[in-house]
């Protein structure tokens, strides 16, 4: 029994330790001995299950004795392999085979399973040893990706600095940054995924707090373009592709990647800021045109303000179609911006202290213009997609509060106003206040006073007064 026993180690030795074929895939001489090793004992156990187990009695247990001596032989290579300083392609494919090949492709192989019930083989390499590797790996890993994206992202914004136009997709501009980025976090997931299911969950958050720093890299490199660059023929078009961008990072952030509230704020906050200076830059020069449009209120006295706001609205019609090569959700988020900007304008004039009406009737007619001014607003602005709801009745009741005569009516509007704008604050207020010229002091500050009442917690809300100025 034991001479059998020992002919069966040297046969695992001399059919393992043979020489692997040369291949033309361009595998790693570590690869290609795994490779040939893995091969040959699955083939060479396959073989003992169907041929010489019928031949031999069950006491010799035969298809264990083979599998133990070739497990030995296997694991013996493997710890031989362990005490060089191995490539990180060459520790990946180790931990492959030591993690998922072997256990799950060899012994739990459909001949092989059944026949290996109750034989304790154990692991290739010690668990201390595997831990180690894993670890290796997992910081390998890490910094390849962080590499991979550091190229891209280097790649991309020397296009831009070169004036080459993003290519355009389904109309709208289009660039492939984040395709590639998404893809280089998914790749280094699957890879370490290919190891062990635990080992890919351990990666996530690592590759998630690399991508976090990389967004804040390439947020900072389009500043420094939009800052740098204004003069190419192509700046506007590449603005609006890394807008366009924006979406499938966010899309892979929110709903791909189950990511933890505080580590998905740090992943958006820098997509929102890039967003933003995009939208800044894009606007500048329309906001620039509507600038002196505005003022006209204010020099006119509000003598013509309907003919007024026609101008305003017919410049921004005929800007729109600037905006058309962004994906629609950020056409309506760039609306929205349009449509608080035009509002905040039309507030801050009515807040210049520069109109008294002494009469209730010419305040009746200036709160009639204002309401039909915040009619053709909204109407403008919700038809080209604005989804700002938020700001239907900032003018309504401002209008309304100048038209309304009797101070209880006014508080009751300014309470209810208040809640929906929590920054309205006194100063706006008194402003407003100010064009009444039939209003008391007395009544005023009593009106003033409904906004001391602590109305209890407002959900958060978006600024609207505490971006208009106030003397």
């Amino acid at each position: 029994m034991q001479l059998w026993r020992d002919g069966v180690a040297q046969a695992a030795a001399e059919r393992l330790g043979g020489r692997p074929a040369s291949d033309a895939e361009g595998r790693t001489e570590a690869e290609r001995v795994f490779l040939h090793m893995g091969r040959t004992m699955k083939e060479d156990l396959e073989a003992v299950v169907e041929r010489l187990k019928p031949l031999f009695p069950a006491d010799f247990h035969v298809v264990a004795a083979y599998a133990e001596s070739y497990h030995a032989h296997f694991a013996a290579q493997l710890a031989a392999l362990t005490q060089f300083e191995l490539c990180p392609r060459d520790s990946y494919m180790l931990l492959v085979w030591v993690q998922n090949l072997y256990p799950n492709d060899i012994l739990n192989s459909p001949k092989l399973a059944p026949e290996l019930q109750g034989v304790r083989l154990g692991t290739l390499l010690p668990p201390t040893q595997i831990r180690l590797l894993e670890a290796t790996f997992l910081s390998n890993e890490v910094a390849s990706v962080r590499e991979l994206m550091a190229r891209a992202l280097e790649l991309e914004s020397n296009r831009w600095t070169q004036d080459v136009a993003p290519q355009r997709l389904d109309a709208r501009c289009h660039s492939e940054l984040a395709i590639d980025i998404i893809q280089i976090i998914s790749q280094g997931h699957a890879k370490a995924e290919s190891i062990t299911l635990d080992l890919g969950t351990q990666i996530k958050p690592l590759l998630l707090v690399e991508l976090a720093t990389f967004l804040r890299s390439y947020q900072r490199a389009f500043d420094e373009f939009l800052e740098r660059c204004r003069q190419l023929r192509n700046y506007r078009a590449n603005v609006i592709a890394n807008i366009n961008n924006c979406l499938s990072f966010r899309t892979s952030v929110e709903q791909r990647w189950q990511t933890p509230p505080d580590l998905r704020s740090s992943l958006l906050s820098p997509l929102n800021e890039l967003k933003s200076h995009g939208f800044d830059t894009l606007l500048q020069s329309l906001f620039g045109d509507l600038k002196p449009l505005f003022k006209r209120f204010t020099q006119t006295r509000w003598a013509a303000p309907q003919q007024t706001l026609e101008e305003i609205i017919s410049a921004v019609a005929e800007r729109m179609p600037e905006f058309s090569e962004l994906q629609d959700c950020f056409r309506e988020e760039l609306l929205e911006v349009v449509h608080l900007h035009l509002v905040k304008e039309y507030i801050a004039r009515l807040c210049k202290r520069r109109l008294v009406l002494k009469t209730a009737e010419q305040q009746q007619q200036l709160a009639g213009h204002v309401q039909a001014n915040a009619q053709l607003i909204q109407q403008f602005c919700t038809q080209n997609g604005s989804p700002a709801t938020w700001l239907h009745h900032a003018l309504p009741t401002l209008a309304e509060i100048i038209r309304l005569q009797d101070p209880s009516a006014i508080k009751i509007e300014v309470a209810t106003y208040s809640t929906w704008y929590p920054d309205f604050s006194k100063g706006h207020l008194s402003a407003i206040l100010a064009i009444k010229g039939n209003l008391s002091s007395s009544d005023a500050k009593s009106i003033r006073s409904i906004l001391d009442i602590n109305t209890g917690p407002h959900e958060p809300s978006k600024a609207l007064f505490s971006l208009i100025k106030v003397g």
